[in-house]
């Protein structure tokens, strides 16, 4: 996985496959991490899964598709083969995996449907370890093709030998480093159906996730960028997290365990909340986990298009939010229509005005200053219990911002006073839209 550099104009690699025969095992044993999720159940993949790869130091786009089932199918399944097809199209290689023993109908047919793609395909089958079922397998070549690749994902057998001819079908000449500014990376967060994967289409202005009215149709995390007034944007597009009394499938498990994990891979979190359902005790969660992280929350009621528009109900609606918040009045609520429209270059600014503040990096001298000012407004206490003094300050870091104030008491710094110079670093060195963490360390160094 590319970590340090970034490059564009990568070469794409799509994997194509049935449900449950390995494409996503094979994916992240490619990227030598665990990326997509993995599940016997077939069709745990549903939207594409794309990621930037290292293979022997040339990087590529390498991207996981939902599986190509062709029997039985529903509405969703329909959703997923349509958007397959226009990722193979797009590709410049497709690894087309096929699972070891006799060809099935839906091979036949899957193999068939990517006529179109000959010149670009690599087909492997999987699930040959030690050899297994290999002597059926060779049938395949009955289909015209000049070479096969036996694998094994979850073993590794011949993964060498996939990823060199991978290499030699690739043409890495265009490929560049990327030195444009940092993207935002922006994670869509909230309970499922709420329109993220509404407004990650809108935002990208690209159908990335499928969108549908079945709860929990995202599962793996979609990233889409895109470019707004000179600004680059990394989205996130996460699987909707329910109560964990409602999670009870494996893929849901681990969905939604993913999406939490994705707080950490973003600068800011837009909680999506259904503005007809109003606040749910998960949403506070959510929100609590970001502020914890010190990442940046923007609070997007969703479906306002659907809300009386009267002239109290968003101060109402707000004045609801603040009440049940309690200590994050410094996080933007903002009325949207991931459908229409309304709303999303709101979102879009106000992420690049809290992208500015968690980035900001305050000098010891002017905090040393501010802190001055601030306790002769508002002394310590002074009593033998509670006494103890501040004497100075430094930021530790910033995205996430985090400062760290030595004093001659821990123990006796109030909660309140605590909340008391978190206000007037907000208020004062700019930082009104971002939660700050504040530390606290005796003078010796000790918390």
């Amino acid at each position: 996985m590319i970590t340090n550099v970034r490059y564009k104009n990568l070469p794409t690699v799509v994997l194509a496959g049935r449900p449950n025969v390995g494409k996503s095992t094979l994916f992240n044993r490619l990227l030598r991490k665990r990326r997509a999720i993995t599940d016997p159940t077939p069709g745990v993949t549903r939207d594409p899964v794309e990621a930037d790869c290292l293979i022997e130091g040339k990087p590529l786009r390498l991207i996981d598709t939902g599986g190509f089932k062709l029997v039985d199918l529903e509405s969703i399944d329909k959703l997923v083969v349509e958007k397959t097809l226009e990722t193979i199209k797009k590709s410049d290689l497709v690894v087309l995996l096929l699972e070891a023993g006799d060809i099935t109908s839906e091979d036949e047919e899957l193999i068939d449907r990517l006529r179109p793609y000959r010149k670009k395909l690599i087909v492997t089958v999987n699930k040959t370890e030690g050899g297994r079922m290999q002597a059926d397998s060779w049938n395949v070549m009955q289909f015209g093709f000049d070479k096969v690749f036996m694998i094994s994902a979850e073993h590794g057998d011949n993964i060498g030998e996939l990823q060199q001819e991978i290499l030699k079908r690739l043409d890495f000449s265009k490929v560049e480093e990327d030195t444009e500014e940092q993207a935002i990376r922006i994670a869509l967060l909230g309970k499922p159906n709420t329109g993220k994967s509404t407004l990650s289409n809108r935002l990208t202005g690209a159908n990335a996730s499928i969108v549908t009215d079945i709860p929990g149709t995202t599962r793996d995390t979609v990233e889409g960028r895109f470019k707004w007034k000179s600004k680059n944007f990394v989205i996130l597009d996460t699987a909707g997290i329910r109560r964990k009394a409602k999670v009870t499938e494996n893929i849901e498990y681990y969905s939604v365990n993913r999406a939490i994990k994705t707080i950490n891979d973003a600068d800011i979190i837009v909680l999506m909340i259904d503005a007809e359902e109003g606040l749910s005790d998960q949403d506070k969660k959510i929100a609590a986990l970001a502020h914890d992280k010190g990442r940046g929350i923007i609070l997007a009621l969703n479906k306002w298009d659907m809300m009386p528009q009267e002239k109290y109900t968003f101060k109402n609606a707000e004045d609801r939010i603040h009440f049940q918040f309690g200590q994050m009045e410094y996080a933007p609520i903002i009325p949207v229509s991931a459908k229409d429209g309304t709303g999303v270059d709101k979102i879009l600014n106000t992420a690049v005005k809290m992208y500015g503040q968690l980035n900001t990096h305050i000098g010891t001298s002017q905090l040393n200053q501010a802190l001055e000012r601030w306790l002769q407004e508002n002394p310590p206490p002074s009593g033998p219990r509670t006494r103890f003094k501040v004497k100075y300050a430094v930021q530790k870091s910033a995205n996430p911002v985090h400062f760290i104030f030595f004093t001659s008491r821990t123990r006796a710094v109030s909660d309140s006073y605590i909340s008391y110079i978190k206000n007037k670093i907000r208020k004062d060195l700019g930082f009104s839209l971002i939660p700050v963490i504040l530390e606290i360390k005796d003078s010796t160094g000790s918390k």
